[in-house]
């Protein structure tokens, strides 16, 4: 009997790979370092631990993320079945109870008779075929195992985690429950006036921040920014971004406020709300101290707070075959945000299409990837064509596909048609890239 296939790393990635490998029928070793030896960021020995956001981004279609999500169900994503079970509302987003999330997805795992699930840490690349998803986090010792197999050393960006605040705690004499543009009421929403956002921006401006000796030496990823970064970057920057106030009303005054905090809950009971787009690195005194300047805030319970931590990726373009492979041992893959995609999606979804094509590889087939015209398809594309002096992590957008044959100005039926071409070549590709066993 043939050696088990090894996936390295029990995150989101390593979870789909593994199991789209069993359905395949292969046998799996899921390897996880955690309890054994932590992270940064992690704080339970669950697979699938959710670290930074509970949100899986837009169900709808018509945005990139809805388009990403429709092909990974078509792949049989994991991620998803978990994810429907344990959701919270959250408008026309996926969002997921955090704790009992991870649970279902080790539950799902771990019942699993084709996978094997051990817990150590893996210090050097498996021998034979294998998927390695360590995340940005990898270890230390499987971090230099790799850099001494590409001859480079990682590439790297700081990432941010928001806080968490205890629902009982919030004002609602001040703070409502709404959505924008009446879509939906699954948001907690603290109004600020003029007066209130611009001292509560010179107070973050002014905030005292963690410090380190690299934290000027690699840049951030732009999609997860923290939120005294973007203050620096003018008057109106979080008014237009993470704080905007268009398409909701105060019931205290009929008006549109100023600007706008938003919190999503974190669990079904309502019990913790995350400050949405408030990634952060001031230090913990100083979030309570600022952050209590949000109106109704003032009394929060902070069950969570902000921090930041260093996340590493690989050189895509320059060392990886088109499908993530080493150059030399076309076997072995890398799947997940080590490969520059940026995303809980984006990296479930590399997992299962690593997966896919180390089945192929199993069987004598050569690797395959979708057609630049579906979401994933036109991230792998990003992956492979970037110039490797520039590479930076990349999340989902419509800009990644090919542009329609036709001009359409309308955006809503623009991104429609794009959708529907994107769901038609991926389910085309997939009929061919998965043979029936």
């Amino acid at each position: 009997m043939a050696d088990p296939i090894r996936v390295v790393g029990g995150g989101l990635a390593g979870c789909e790979a593994a199991r789209f490998l069993a359905g395949r029928g292969h046998r799996v070793q899921l390897l996880e370092m955690r309890p054994l030896r932590g992270t940064p960021a992690h704080q339970t020995e669950n697979l699938g631990e959710l670290v930074c956001t509970n949100s899986f981004k837009s169900q709808d279609p018509r945005n990139a993320h809805g388009q990403l999500k429709r092909e990974m169900a078509s792949l049989g994503s994991l991620l998803l079945q978990v994810a429907d079970t344990t959701r919270v509302p959250a408008g026309s987003a996926l969002a997921v109870d955090r704790g009992l999330f991870a649970q279902g997805m080790t539950e799902a795992v771990r019942g699993d008779k084709g996978i094997q699930v051990v817990r150590e840490e893996a210090e050097e690349l498996p021998d034979g075929p294998g998927i390695v998803a360590t995340g940005p986090l990898t270890s230390d010792a499987l971090s230099k195992a790799i850099q001494s197999r590409l001859g480079e050393g990682s590439l790297s960006f700081f990432d941010a985690i928001a806080p968490i605040v205890h629902g009982e705690s919030l004002d609602e004499s001040i703070a409502f429950r709404a959505g924008r543009f009446g879509e939906d009421s699954d948001y907690m929403n603290c109004p600020m006036d003029q007066e209130e956002y611009l001292a509560f921006l010179a107070a973050l401006r002014e905030a005292d921040l963690h410090q380190g000796h690299d934290f000027d030496s690699a840049p951030y990823f732009e999609g997860c920014l923290p939120v005294e970064v973007m203050a620096e970057r003018g008057e109106d920057t979080l008014r237009f971004g993470p704080m905007k106030p268009i398409g909701l009303e105060d019931p205290r005054t009929g008006l549109r406020p100023y600007a706008v905090v938003q919190l999503r809950r974190e669990d079904r009971g309502g019990q913790m709300w995350n400050l949405v787009g408030f990634q952060t690195r001031l230090k913990v005194g100083e979030q309570g101290r600022v952050f209590r300047m949000i109106p109704g805030l003032a009394e929060a319970e902070f069950l969570r707070w902000g921090s930041i931590h260093r996340n590493s990726y690989l050189n895509f373009p320059a060392r990886l075959t088109a499908w993530g492979g080493l150059q030399d041992r076309h076997d072995l893959l890398f799947a997940g945000q080590i490969t520059g995609v940026e995303g809980y999606t984006e990296s479930a979804a590399s997992g299962l299409l690593a997966a896919l094509n180390l089945d192929r590889i199993l069987r004598g087939q050569a690797a395959t990837l979708p057609p630049p015209t579906s979401m994933l398809g036109g991230l792998y594309r990003y992956l492979r064509e970037s110039k490797p002096a520039h590479f930076q992590p990349m999340n989902s957008n419509w800009g990644l596909v090919d542009p329609l044959p036709q001009r359409i100005r309308d955006k809503k039926k623009k991104r429609e048609k794009l959708a529907q071409r994107a769901q038609e070549d991926f389910e085309n590709w997939l009929s061919d890239a998965v043979e029936k066993t």
